[in-house]
Parts: C-alpha cells; sequence; structure tokens
C-alpha cells in the first residue's frame, strides 16, 4: 500500500511541475522589417499564438518626410479562402505600435507604404510575409 501511494505521488509531481512553464509561455515568431520603396517608412514585430488564433504586434516606423507611413495586413481566410485588408498609419516621426487579433488564417502578409492620413497613396513595398501554414 506504502509503494503505491509513492508511486502515484512520482507520477502526479512531475506532471504538475511541467503544466506551469509550457502553459505560460506563448509561441512567438518574429517579422520584417519591411521598407516602403522611397525608404521612408519601416515596419516589424511578432506573431503570437493564443488560445483564440494569431496577434500580429508591430511598429511602423515614419521618418522626417511629408506624408505619413503606412502598413497594410492582408490575411486570408482559412474558411472560404477570401483576403482581408487592415490598414495602420503613423504619421509622426517615429514609431508608432499597432495590433491585430486573426482567427482561422492561412497567411498574414504585410505591407509599408507613404500616403497622407486618408489612405496609403504609392512608394509601396512587395509583399511580405508575416505568418503562413504549411
Amino acid at each position: 500500500m506504502r509503494l503505491l501511494a509513492v508511486l502515484a505521488a512520482a507520477v502526479v509531481l512531475p506532471l504538475g511541475v511541467a503544466a506551469t512553464p509550457a502553459s505560460a509561455t506563448p509561441a512567438v515568431w518574429k517579422w520584417g522589417p519591411a521598407y516602403s520603396a522611397d525608404g521612408m517608412a519601416g515596419s516589424w514585430g511578432k506573431v503570437y499564438l493564443h488560445q483564440f488564433g494569431y496577434q500580429v504586434r508591430g511598429n511602423l516606423e515614419d521618418t522626417r518626410g511629408k506624408g505619413c507611413a503606412w502598413a497594410v495586413l492582408k490575411a486570408q481566410d482559412s474558411r472560404n479562402g477570401r483576403w482581408k485588408t487592415y490598414g495602420f498609419y503613423n504619421c509622426q516621426p517615429g514609431v508608432g505600435t499597432f495590433k491585430k487579433d486573426y482567427r482561422n488564417v492561412v497567411q498574414i502578409r504585410v505591407q509599408v507604404c507613404r500616403g497622407t492620413a486618408a489612405r496609403p497613396t504609392g512608394e509601396c513595398s512587395t509583399w511580405k510575409p508575416v505568418l503562413t501554414m504549411g
């Protein structure tokens, strides 16, 4: 009986210790940097895996120039294959941050552009991969 209790404690103890660090450390991937065609804007960041999908966190740098820096994120839905696009802009010289949550995505891409406060107008980079499944 005593041997059975010792064996049970030996099995339960390692499982309890191993479960804590695994749940506390999320999976993280870095992406970027990506620069606009004229080199006046740049973006980089990380992708976090969380319980509902992915979260893209990024930095968007605007140098001293006229106009604004834009980071355009494009994600492909895994259910219907359609692309959804979201834009973030920074009109202040320096680094700004952004984040976007995604569920059910196959891939996420980023494009860095120059533009106005209303929309990107040109000097765009090519589409750079942020996350690709498979």
